[in-house]
């Protein structure tokens, strides 16, 4: 039932019987990772993937990103099997369509800020690359900081400049993986504060893997993953 309101409500993510096999030397059916992982994710929707280490909750992520590829099963992003493309084509439909924030900030070191953030708007050929860039790094409270080089940011600077990397061509997908993980307590509330008004002020699909219980009730839905399946679907609340 749950899966068939979300499918209603305009799918924007859908997993299907998505399983994850590695190989193992010494083990010839490999390791399993994942397996019969299927749910959907409706425009706007805020998700939280949550589980133990090991659980399957990063992959997880990894493959509704296109960042890794399945060994079963697929995902689509508004209607379209993204394993269905050439890699070329999948990578230019992530540049477009979805956002990722990681734990390490995973910023381009010889880049200031405005850099960073400008980088993916000009690859998606964006008219106004430096404006717009300008408009997010103030939005993050980074106005002053457009010309620093990552080392010369702290960490919660480094991530608020990933935010704006991430929301600023507008994707209908973003995705983030341990957001805070890297971040002192205080940093971190405050980085996921901005993350949530942000989205909020956007609509954007928000689906994001942590170990906070804290932070996953403030999404909508909780996903738990265990052994590599998905064990519990959860509307917050309910």
């Amino acid at each position: 039932m749950e899966r068939t309101q979300a499918l209603q409500a305009e799918t924007v993510i859908e997993a299907r019987d998505l399983a994850k096999i590695v190989p193992v030397e010494g083990r010839p059916e490999g390791l399993t990772i994942l397996r019969g992982v299927a749910f959907a994710v409706a425009r706007g929707e805020t998700v939280a993937i949550v589980g133990a280490s090991g659980s399957g909750k990063s992959t997880l992520l990894g493959l509704l990103a296109g960042l890794d590829v399945p060994s079963s099963g697929a995902v689509c992003i508004e209607g379209q099997d993204i394993f269905a493309l050439s890699e070329d084509d999948r990578a230019s439909m992530r540049g477009a369509r979805i956002g990722f924030v990681f734990q390490s900030f995973h910023l381009l070191p010889s880049l200031t800020a405005l850099d960073n953030v400008m980088l993916p708007l000009e690859l998606a050929g964006h008219r106004q690359p430096r404006e717009v860039a300008k408009l997010w790094l103030e939005r993050v409270g980074l106005g002053a900081r457009l010309s620093h080089y990552p080392k010369h940011l702290s960490g919660g600077e480094q991530q608020r400049v990933a935010l704006a990397r991430a929301f600023a061509p507008s994707p209908a997908v973003l995705l983030a993986d341990e957001p805070t993980g890297n971040l002192d307590a205080a940093t971190g509330a405050a980085v996921i504060e901005l993350l949530f008004d942000i989205n909020r002020e956007h609509g954007t699909t928000l689906v994001l893997v942590t170990h906070d219980e804290a932070l996953a009730s403030r999404c909508g839905r909780v996903l738990r993953m265990g052994g590599g399946t998905l064990a519990e679907s959860r509307v917050v609340g309910a």
